[in-house]
């Protein structure tokens, strides 16, 4: 081999020497910048973590306070429940007075607002039954013990004297009524005076109903059984 030849052997295997070089250099070259990337994603990562981790706890937090909130409402609703039974009791609060009735029984009057009264029928502690006026008169049949509360807050009982209608019945005091039978447990009445007018009118709908025809005072039950006394 020639001298020339062995130079250019040797100058081939210097760069293939260099370039192999260069190759192992740039293949370290990227694993360190996967290195560095890796690197870098991890604290993104964790940084994604932190933000879940917080959006958890902020959303447990709002949960705890819709919790809160609907306790709060809860309670709130209690309150109100316990001042609708306040609000209940108060209705009818102290007597105004009792009154002895026909057969023992007490009445115990109550004054709710102008012509607006309660009477609670009360025997050995029971309420037995209860008369409240509304823009009228009330009345009550109480096992042929009648009872009539009047706008002004008196109470008038008697025993007795009752007719079964339908029917024309002569009362106390000259009046005259015209019972008449609207259905189940309804019952009409027309009051009518000594020259036949009609003077007034009463209606038991399932209830009893009373009347002070200028002082004197009937009551017709929703079985269709009226009476009278002055």
């Amino acid at each position: 081999m020639s001298s020339s030849t062995t130079v250019r052997t040797a100058r081939r295997r210097t760069l293939r020497i260099a370039a192999a070089a260069l190759v192992a250099a740039a293949g370290l070259g990227l694993t360190a910048c996967s290195g560095s990337d890796a690197a870098g994603t991890k604290p993104a990562s964790h940084a994604a973590d932190t933000g879940k981790a917080a959006t958890e706890v902020d959303t447990k937090a709002g949960a705890a306070d819709q919790q809160s909130g609907t306790a709060d409402k809860q309670s709130g609703a209690t309150n109100t429940q316990s001042g609708s039974a306040h609000a209940g009791t108060a209705k009818t609060g102290t007597p105004v007075r009792t009154e002895t009735l026909a057969d023992g029984s007490k009445a115990k009057i109550y004054r709710l607002g102008e012509q607006h009264y309660l009477a609670k029928i009360v025997n050995d502690g029971a309420v037995l039954a209860e008369l409240e006026t509304k823009g009228h008169d009330a009345g009550l049949d109480a096992n042929d013990m009648f009872v009539v509360l009047t706008l002004g807050g008196e109470v008038h009982s008697w025993m007795g004297g009752g007719h079964q209608g339908p029917g024309t019945f002569k009362l106390a005091g000259g009046w005259t009524a015209k019972v008449t039978k609207a259905g189940d447990l309804r019952y009409r009445a027309q009051i009518l005076g000594r020259d036949g007018a009609v003077y007034g009118t009463m209606q038991a709908n399932e209830h009893d109903a009373g009347l002070d025809a200028n002082g004197v005072y009937i009551v017709l039950s929703a079985g269709g059984v009226i009476s009278a006394h002055e």
